[in-house]
């Protein structure tokens, strides 16, 4: 027993002396695989020493196998183990041997070793590595920790009589292809899986499994003698391998648990680690800046310069390099700036354009993602060019090449370069390439080779290469080609042409955003618009978006909106407002790329506006006519109006796949097409819509036999805001269901599917009270629904009875779609019950808080302010989301006795932007206003 506990105590303190030393590393990356190495070499010798006091019989092994057999161990990686038998051994007729088993296996345990072991035969290995990929890649790796060497080397020939080269290459590209989509094919989320996720390590490591099965290499080295990877790629291939195992392994010591992502949580503590401070922008000189790939002979930034990350793009790493000393010193905070007076003239931004002069805060974490992004770049490049020239090593082409110009070649599907120095003489060609890839039938990508040659040429993609008419007379073709957009851009981009190309977007390359809603970085979330504008125009994407394909296939110029999506949002980072400063920069490119003056001005129109709309339909009343005509005014005609529709849809789809419903899309169609008919000369006529509604809503009424004039004293208890509020067909439900408890004491409650098909409507009649809206509030989040909309109305009082509530909400829950009968029933039965207690509003509960929000919170803030006429006020509040937000927002309104007319909840991913308009004695008093507001903060940040 002693010894066992002297054993464990040794492990335990050579493990913690090799952590302490990866803690104090810093940000090098020199020492990381040794570390690592180290870390593995100390368990093997644990492992030896309890597999010698185990005593198995003569003719075992002990063997590792997975990560571990590679020789490397991060610090809480499972130790991966086999415990090889000889063929004849049989486990379940020898207890002996099953006692080893089971003692060997519970003394790592107790040792302080997270082990995941196996136990087999070498036949039994050869079969399962036969049947199971996923065991054949295993053991693929394998490597003898102690016992027979005999009996390890039997197994490696029978592994290598059963591995198929073809076989084992397709089911490693098929696997990498599902973990690809798994992650949404983008090393650009924001919390990324380090080791699984596209340009992870475990794309690196496929590249070797398939090298090694095919007999092409163990090592980068080998891989590169053998032709399959240039001196400058594995010297790109080492050091962000270095980085991202760096990331790993901090991740691991960090969290003191096996955790690969980069989870918000870890991401400041990892960029701390790494020397990365929260800091101010700096101006940046992008003259300086290396060419993409190459690694600093000095390894990264002068001791006296704070490394810049971002809009100026100086001190970007080079695409996918990583310094070889570490970059960064543990003093130093890498920035985020523009200095554009290094940039071409006819590149420069206008001096309005440039830095403000409040530079935004660049949090260490910002800076350490971007580095995190640019390797993992690299990696997805150097990943698809090394598989495909090993599948051509194992799969030769047969099939003769087709001619497709003078310079380039099919090749099967792909696109191939006539020669490996064609980008170097013809500079022109590089845009083409990926013309050809827009207008060639059958082409489906680029070969190795074209791939290779686009990597090694990047540095030729200069000013002069971006002034040359002809490259701008191409790329303007490639954005008003018909079909293909999408993919060409995103190819663009992963090939690092587009950055190069247009500078202004290889600022925004990987750049994050903290705003809770945004899923994706500024530059994946803009060719995830372009993509959204592109289906528009495609008839098998019409059930998607329905209203935005038809008004699409009647669009004469989709490049207009390509060009709008893809510099929307392009300006962000520099520290201004980047609607105002990406019209600068698309104003420019369309003067430099010939774009007509009449189009060019749509497009500016459509970078400036394109957060407008967004914003009228979420927070303002479109029942105003005043509303619809000030966005009217704003738009100027049905052309700039429809462009801006579509740019909206595509722009909010873009954000994230959980902030777009279909509330969001009802509000943006209400708005276009109230906006459209002013537009086409029809005055707002508040009576003229109120009538049309009524007709309307009778002829509904009409086809459920109601009795003749059972609507009227209902109808004759609201007021005009009721009618243009609310769709006919709402009107209409009210109604059948109002009409024959009109003065009643009673509480009415009834709920509905929402009529656009997501959500349900909830309807409230009962006599009104202070504070209703709180207790509606509060029921509603107490039963798990989300409020996206409330309208609160008061009803004239009937024949001496007290004001009647007329209010409907609009609501979501999880379960809505499985369960909607009986959550209808629920609402229907319980919210009555919850209107009619009596006493005091029951205290907010402590809502849980993501870990999301925890990483960024949002400032709470609150507006408070008279509407144009004076006679409302209009309340606005923003703050990160939670559970009993609202209601504690309602609770304060419910103490001051301030009536609700309307409430506009938006939420935007875990962000929510609530409007209300509301009106009360106590508004009229500046004291009053500023208790509401200071209770209003206090309730948010409770």
């Amino acid at each position: 027993m002693t010894e066992a506990v002297a054993l464990r105590e040794q492990y335990r303190a050579g493990k913690t002396a090799l952590l302490a030393s990866l803690a104090g590393s810093g940000a090098s990356t020199r020492g990381i695989h040794s570390l690592l190495r180290r870390l593995a070499r100390h368990t093997d010798a644990t492992l030896r020493h309890i597999w010698q006091r185990a005593d198995f019989p003569v003719g075992c092994a002990l063997v590792a196998v997975g990560g571990f057999g590679r020789g490397e161990l991060f610090p809480n990686s499972d130790v991966d183990v086999l415990l090889l038998l000889r063929d004849d051994s049989q486990v379940e007729g020898n207890p002996a041997l099953k006692s080893k088993i089971e003692n060997f296996i519970g003394a790592c345990w107790d040792n302080g070793l997270e082990i995941g072991s196996s136990v087999r035969t070498v036949k039994d290995c050869a079969e399962e590595a036969a049947r199971d990929v996923t065991v054949q890649t295993s053991m693929l790796e394998a490597r003898l920790i102690a016992g027979s060497t005999k009996i390890f080397a039997a197994l490696i020939g029978e592994l290598d009589r059963v591995m198929d080269p073809q076989a084992f290459f397709v089911a490693k590209t098929l696997e990498l292809r599902q973990r690809h989509n798994k992650f949404e094919n983008t090393p650009y989320a924001l919390e990324p899986n380090c080791k699984e996720s596209p340009g992870g390590l475990r794309d690196l490591q496929v590249v070797l499994w398939v090298a090694k099965a095919a007999g092409l290499g163990k090592t980068w080295d080998e891989v590169a003698r053998n032709g399959l990877a240039t001196a400058f790629e594995v010297r790109q291939i080492k050091a962000n391998e270095g980085l991202l195992s760096l990331i790993r392994a901090r991740l691991h010591l960090l969290s003191g648990r096996r955790e690969d992502r980069l989870v918000f949580d870890l991401q400041t503590a990892v960029a701390e680690s790494f020397g990365y401070r929260n800091a101010p922008t700096l101006g940046t000189d992008v003259s300086s800046l290396p060419p993409e790939g190459a690694v600093s002979p000095r390894g990264g930034p002068s001791a006296n310069l704070a490394p810049t990350l971002g809009t100026g793009v100086s001190s970007l790493p080079p695409e996918g390099a990583v310094s070889p000393r570490g970059g960064p010193s543990a003093n130093l905070a890498p920035t985020l700036g523009t200095d554009v007076s290094s940039l071409p003239p006819e590149e420069a931004v206008s001096p309005r354009g440039g830095p403000s002069a409040k530079r935004p805060m660049i949090r260490a974490s910002e800076a350490l993602m971007k580095r995190y992004y640019w390797a993992a770049k690299a990696v997805t490049q150097l990943n698809q060019i090394l598989l495909l020239n090993i599948e051509e090593r194992i799969h030769p082409q047969t099939a003769p090449m087709q001619v497709v110009n003078e310079r380039f070649f099919d090749r099967g599907g792909m696109i191939e370069v006539a020669s490996d120095e064609l980008y170097q003489r013809e500079p022109h060609a590089i845009l083409e390439t990926f013309l050809l890839f827009q207008t060639t039938p059958g082409i489906k990508g680029l070969s190795a080779r074209t791939l290779r040659a686009l990597y090694n040429t990047r540095g030729i993609m200069n000013a002069g290469f971006r002034r040359d008419p002809i490259n701008r007379n191409t790329f303007r073709q490639i954005l008003q080609q018909p079909s293909g957009i999408t993919h060409a851009m995103r190819l663009m981009n992963q090939t690092s042409v587009l950055g190069r190309y247009l500078w202004v977007f290889r600022k925004i390359v990987g750049q994050m955003q903290h705003d809770l809603f945004h899923v994706y970085t500024v530059d994946q979330h803009i060719l995830m618009v372009l993509r959204n504008v592109r289906r528009f125009f495609m008839a098998e994407h019409a059930h998607e978006y329905p209203s935005c394909s038809q008004l699409g296939a009647g669009w004469d110029k989709p490049w207009i909106l390509y060009i709008a999506a893809l510099f929307h949002d392009i300006a962000k980072g520099r520290g201004g407002d980047h609607s105002v400063l990406g019209c600068l920069d698309v104003r420019v490119f369309c003067r430099q790329h010939g774009i007509p003056a009449e189009d060019a001005r749509l497009i500016e129109f459509l970078v400036g506006e394109h957060l407008t709309m967004s914003r009228i339909a979420q927070k303002e009343d479109l029942s105003d006519p005043e509303v619809i005509g000030a966005f009217a005014r704003r738009v100027g005609n049905e052309r700039y109006l429809t462009a801006l529709y579509l740019l909206t849809v595509a722009d909010i789809r873009g954000t994230s796949p959980k902030v777009w419903n279909a509330w969001k899309g009802k509000l943006l169609e209400d708005l276009y097409r109230y906006t459209l008919r002013v537009l086409g000369g029809r005055a707002p006529d508040a009576d003229a819509e109120v009538e049309s509604r009524k007709r309307e809503a009778l002829a509904m009424l009409a086809l459920h036999a109601e009795p003749f004039q059972a609507h009227k004293a209902l109808w004759d208890s609201l007021d005009v805001s009721y009618f243009m509020r609310h769709e006919a067909g709402d009107i209409a439900w009210h109604a059948r269901h109002l009409s024959r408890h009109v003065g009643t004491a009673k509480c009415i409650v009834r709920a509905r599917c929402s009529a656009e098909g997501e959500g349900m409507q909830v309807l409230v009649y009962t006599p009104d009270t202070p504070d209703l809206f709180a207790r509606i509030c509060g029921y509603f989040e107490k039963a798990g629904f989300s409020i996206l909309d409330a309208k609160v109305h008061t009803a004239k009082p009937h024949k001496g009875s007290q004001g009647y509530a007329l209010d409907t909400f609009q609501v979501v829950s999880p379960t809505l779609a499985d369960h909607y009968r009986e959550l209808v029933a629920m609402v229907e039965a319980d919210l009555d019950r919850a209107i009619e207690e009596n006493g005091p509003l029951p205290s907010p509960g402590k809502g849980r808080v993501s870990r999301r929000v925890k990483s960024f919170p949002v400032t709470p803030r609150v507006d408070l302010r008279p509407d144009e006429k004076g006679q409302r006020w209009l309340l606005s509040v923003s703050a990160s989301d939670r559970v009993g937000l609202l209601y504690s927002i309602a609770r304060v309104l419910a103490h001051h006795r301030i009536n609700l007319q309307l409430a506009k909840v938006t939420t935007l991913g875990e962000r929510v932007e609530d409007t209300f308009l509301i009106d009360g004695p106590e508004l009229q008093q500046n004291k009053a206003q500023i208790a509401i507001e200071t209770e209003i903060l206090e309730a948010l940040a409770s």
